[in-house]
């Protein structure tokens, strides 16, 4: 089955030729890489068009920054592949677990499959506490509605069988993409599967992006697409 790996990207100046570079050199072979620029303002573009463009399948360029949502959106419209994987540009997931990842689909038991960082033996970087306990209490309130068992609703590995989330009319322009697709995804009774993954964290000063405003608009959208869509 062939891989479309998404890569949405913003201001990833430091990181986006090594995320590349791990991609291409991921044990899954067919694949194709699209990159969703988000209206990078520090070099990321740059980078893209004159040292990457040539390595990868697909390069799109927004002409505005309108979130990772957005990016996702145009990413899922551009892909070709029987399966689409979301991996992000900042280092955190790694491009080796794709295996591990789709495994479930390969093997004909999933339609989505959910990376989980807190189901895993791997490598975990230790990291922020209100972070966990916002994911946590994130994660309860979606499975109370959805009626699923998840345990880490905004990680950031999901692979979905391409005829799944081309159906789903994805809303969010933000980081509040991740409770709103596994709401839609809820309601067309998929199988569903988590797997655990490895996760590198990176502090903010590193540059990390999602914030505690990012939690209130991650708990509006799960009362909003479960309750009123």
């Amino acid at each position: 089955m062939k891989l479309s790996v998404l890569i949405p990207c913003y201001n990833e100046q430091y990181t986006i030729k090594e995320i590349i570079g791990r991609v291409l050199e991921s044990p899954y072979k067919n694949k194709e890489i699209i990159v969703i620029d988000d209206f990078s303002t520090d070099g990321t573009r740059d980078i893209l068009k004159k040292e990457l463009e040539e390595k990868i399948d697909q390069i799109i360029f927004h002409d505005k920054n309108y979130g990772k949502g957005a990016a996702v959106r145009t990413g899922i419209g551009a892909a070709t592949g029987d399966i689409i994987l979301i991996q992000d540009a900042d280092l955190e997931y790694d491009p080796n677990e794709y295996e591990d990842v789709i495994g479930p689909i390969l093997d004909g038991k999933a339609d989505v499959v959910v990376g989980s960082r807190f189901i895993s033996s791997r490598p975990h970087r230790v990291l922020y506490f209100w972070h966990r306990m916002g994911n946590g209490f994130l994660t309860f309130m979606s499975n109370m509605f959805t009626d699923l068992n998840m345990t880490d609703l905004e990680a950031c590995y999901k692979a979905y069988k391409s005829e799944i989330i081309k159906q789903i009319n994805i809303e969010e322009d933000s980081f509040a993409i991740e409770p709103e697709v596994i709401a839609k995804i809820a309601k067309l009774n998929c199988r569903i599967y988590e797997v655990g993954i490895s996760y590198y964290g990176r502090t903010y000063e590193e540059g990390k992006k999602i914030g505690w405003k990012d939690g209130w608009q991650a708990l509006y959208c799960i009362i909003k697409y479960n309750l009123f869509r």
